[in-house]
């Protein structure tokens, strides 16, 4: 039910982001999204939740009926699926309707029962996978073959639970490697305590007077400073104290690594690349010819820090603090509220053809978003989209600005691909990977800069948008592929079975900082005393978890790219992407659409993009203001 895992997964992520907001009254174009699409009162909920937990303590007993004939397990199958369709729907209620104010107590509980409900489903049927590998291969193959049931919705879900037999346990093995889950756990939580409570954080005072304490949030919002000293200041202040605990975020880190190494062993995997990768069924080559082709795509980064040295007018070699500047301020009148964001949204997006711009307009002419920030309400923003049988939610915090423009675009990307899923796909085949996900919003994205770029009224607004977009590829593909590449460093150090420390994880990240960032080449020189920065950065506590962004970036430059030049074939190739759902692994699907993410093509089309951007950029600096 890797479902049900990566929704909870997610739901659980973005509860440790929403926080209380302090906002006044919202816009005027203010929309709030209606929740009686789920429920029409909290009382129906009550009552489905009540029959879904009554339900869901019966769905052990299917096991005993399951091996018997093809027709019982169509049954026992469907029976679970069913159930959590259900759950699906359940929790999106109570998560959105928590996220609407935060403050409220009887909102928060629900949504915690949705979470024990949750929980109580895997317990009871955390059997299914088991029994179907005892079935065997050759008598779970005849089952499908002979149940169109199971041949329709649930064959994919049959072939990954026999793919898995190979790197399943003893029931006594599988019970005791699950004990360890608590503990193999504690590595990021000792991060977290550390990191936000106990880590004492000095404060530093800046060229305008302002004492400042070093807070992570501080540090984010300071390091952006216009002037350089202060963010040497800043620099200096936050990694300095980060460098006096290094050995205790050495030893933590070294305490996740090993965790992940042995249950990679335990579960007879090569390494813990290949653990990382099973779940999708992502050949590891994609991975390395991930880290491989950024190298090689290197010289534009670098391209892109001389630009950004002459734009900040830094004599010399980039600091590492001059990453976070803006190049380009935005210029003075921009404003973007909803309805103007979703008219460019769609005039943007008209290359993507018509069935995906009526999905999109049914979907803006709805009460389907929560837009904008208020007292109590969650902050960030998502596409909570599985609850099968209802459309998509967006929950957006929108602020009128072209970042929030950007993020209408994006969410409303999984909101589309959601809808075209589900339209296409059964409930057991319509939850897609993150890796198609994230193409979808970030083919968005694309779409967006390129058409502002096209249709900005004047030289500084174009040169704003397309600082946004060169940056984006910096941030989302080579910082997120350097920091994939430390996190493959520093598990091969251990299965090669070379120690690990705090100094040597910074020896190893200040390598990496150093080649992508063109210290050899004059571009950047890196302070050591920065090279702590991997103790701060909470994701590598996920396991191998920031390459699928960079990977879905690479994916869609392609498409997007394919799309602007090639028109309807691109397109269809596209969309029939997003239709395909969950109907087979990642890889395949893309393959199928034209991208090989083992090739280095559509890296080079990122790279393509990425150089016609700084040409843009340096033709349109280098002509006179008028």
């Amino acid at each position: 039910m890797q479902a049900i895992r990566r929704i909870l997964s997610h739901a659980l992520y973005a509860t440790a982001l929403a926080l209380p907001l302090a906002g006044g009254a919202q816009a005027a174009d203010a929309q709030r999204w209606d929740l009686r699409d789920l429920y029409a009162t909290p009382a129906d909920w009550d009552s489905a939740y009540a029959a879904l937990r009554q339900r869901t303590e019966t769905l052990d007993a299917l096991k005993t009926t399951l091996p018997t004939s093809s027709a019982a397990m169509a049954e026992a199958m469907a029976a679970i699926s069913d159930a959590q369709r259900t759950l699906g729907r359940l929790y999106v209620y109570a998560s959105l309707k928590a996220d609407e104010d935060l403050r409220e107590p009887r909102a928060q509980e629900r949504k915690q029962q949705a979470a024990q409900l949750f929980g109580l489903f895997s317990e009871k049927t955390s059997w299914l996978t088991p029994a179907i590998q005892a079935l065997g291969p050759e008598r779970a193959r005849a089952f499908v073959a002979a149940e169109p049931v199971l041949k329709a919705r649930f064959d994919l879900a049959i072939e990954d639970a026999l793919r898995n037999l190979p790197h399943t346990l003893s029931p006594e093995g599988e019970a005791l490697l699950a004990a360890t889950r608590v503990v193999l756990g504690q590595p990021g939580s000792v991060f977290e305590v550390l990191s936000d409570a106990e880590l004492p954080r000095p404060t530093i005072k800046l060229a305008d007077g302002r004492a400042v304490t070093l807070s992570t949030d501080a540090y984010e919002k300071h390091r952006q400073s216009a002037v350089r000293a202060d963010r040497k200041k800043v620099f200096d202040g936050f990694f300095g104290a980060l460098k006096k605990a290094e050995g205790t975020f050495g030893a933590n880190m070294t305490t996740q690594v090993l965790g992940d190494v042995f249950t990679a062993r335990s579960r007879r995997f090569k390494g813990t690349l290949e653990a990382a990768l099973f779940a999708d069924n992502m050949p590891p080559a994609v991975y390395r010819t991930l880290v491989e082709q950024a190298h090689a795509g290197l010289p534009t980064l670098h391209r892109y820090l001389r630009l950004r040295q002459k734009m900040l007018g830094i004599q010399g070699p980039l600091a590492y603090y001059d990453n976070y500047p803006p190049m380009v301020l935005p210029p003075k009148g921009l404003v973007f509220d909803v309805e103007r964001s979703k008219a460019i949204t769609l005039q943007a997006l008209a290359p993507m053809g018509d069935e995906y711009l009526g999905l999109l307009k049914r979907g803006f002419a709805a009460t389907w978003t929560d837009s904008h920030p208020r007292p109590g309400k969650a902050s960030g923003a998502y596409m909570a989209g599985y609850a099968y049988d209802v459309h998509p939610y967006v929950l957006l915090n929108h602020s009128d600005d072209f970042q929030s423009l950007s993020t209408l675009a994006h969410e409303w990307g999984h909101a589309v691909h959601t809808m075209l899923s589900k339209a296409n796909q059964p409930f057991d085949k319509a939850d897609y990977s993150t890796f198609i996900a994230e193409s979808a919003s970030i083919a968005n994205e694309m779409l967006l800069s390129d058409y502002m770029v096209e249709k900005a009224a004047t030289r500084e607004e174009k040169l704003y948008y397309l600082t946004q977009a060169l940056e984006s590829i910096r941030t989302t593909f080579f910082r997120q592929v350097m920091f994939a590449e430390f996190q493959l460093a520093i598990h091969e150090e251990v299965e090669q079975g070379r120690p690990l420390s705090g100094a040597r994880l910074s020896d190893l990240y200040c390598g990496l900082a150093k080649r992508f960032y063109g210290e050899a080449e004059g571009v950047m020189k890196i302070d050591p005393a920065y090279c702590v920065e991997w103790a701060y950065i909470g994701h590598f506590y996920n396991g191998y978890y920031v390459w699928q962004y960079a990977t879905s970036m690479v994916g869609a430059a392609e498409f997007s790219s394919a799309i602007r030049s090639q028109g309807a074939p691109a397109r269809e190739r596209f969309v029939n992407l997003l239709k395909a759902g969950g109907s087979d692994y990642a890889y395949p699907l893309y393959v199928k659409a034209g991208v090989d993410l083992a090739t280095a093509a559509p890296y080079q089309a990122l790279m393509a993009r990425m150089n016609r951007l700084l040409d843009e950029f340096e033709r349109l600096a280098a002509t006179p203001r008028r």
